[in-house]
């Protein structure tokens, strides 16, 4: 069975174009063109990812992932104009998985799909001791991490949110999320806690010449790539 896409949005140009392009690449696509409809897709066509608009009429984007999210797992990448960062940020913690400022680069997104259905997939799968991504080794019982072969200490703190990083790479998160998984709800409203972690873990694993795993997404969180590096480390 070919996987499944909902995409979401009431600009009819970007959802004939983004049907074509996901038919393409083999993907069963339906369409939406607001959230309240949208819901009544996911539920009669069960998606396996859903992609949607921000601003919509009925319904808008940030209800329809609170309401996706109420059912289950699916991933949703949500699109936004650039002037949306906060609205971005209401989606990524009501459970979006990632977003795209439009205008957007198809190959882009289509690069952003397959990143989300294989961390599905892995998520569905046993969940091993020992975890593997890009440059990166955890050993979780034996707390020790390797990168690119060399040895890292971190300190237990570190260690929780370079995990965390490296089972959602290149997955953005915001701050909200990251402080409540690494110092629980108290920790959610003391954003200083995670940039002066983000620094101190950004001088243990980064090359020195000037480029850093963890990116910075302004006023919204960070996203991890567990490759090579990809930009010039911010706060």
């Amino acid at each position: 069975m070919p996987t499944r896409i909902l995409v979401v949005d009431d600009e009819r140009q970007i959802t004939r174009v983004l049907r074509g392009s996901l038919e393409s690449h083999g993907y069963e696509v339906a369409v939406a063109q607001d959230g309240a409809e949208g819901m009544r897709v996911f539920e009669q066509f069960a998606p396996d990812l859903v992609i949607t608009d921000l601003s919509m009429p009925v319904m808008d984007g940030v209800e329809l992932t609170k309401a996706v999210r109420r059912l289950g797992e699916t991933p949703i990448i949500v699109l936004s104009v650039r002037e949306q960062d906060q609205t971005k940020v209401l989606a990524l913690d009501s459970g979006a998985d990632d977003y795209m400022t439009k205008p957007f680069s198809t190959p882009e997104l289509l690069a952003r799909v397959r990143v989300q259905l294989r961390r599905r997939r892995e998520e569905e799968a046993p969940e091993e001791d020992t975890l593997v991504e890009g440059d990166f080794r955890i050993e979780r019982a034996a707390h020790r991490v390797t990168i690119r072969g060399e040895e890292v200490h971190l300190t237990p703190k570190e260690f929780d949110l370079l995990e965390l990083f490296v089972r959602n790479t290149d997955r953005v998160m915001t701050h909200k999320s990251l402080l409540r998984s690494i110092w629980g709800a108290a920790g959610v409203n003391q954003p200083e806690y995670l940039r002066v972690l983000v620094a101190q873990l950004r001088k243990k694993i980064d090359r020195p010449a000037g480029t850093s795993y963890i990116e910075s997404e302004p006023w919204i969180g960070y996203r991890f790539r567990a490759g090579s590096g990809a930009q010039t480390a911010e706060n």
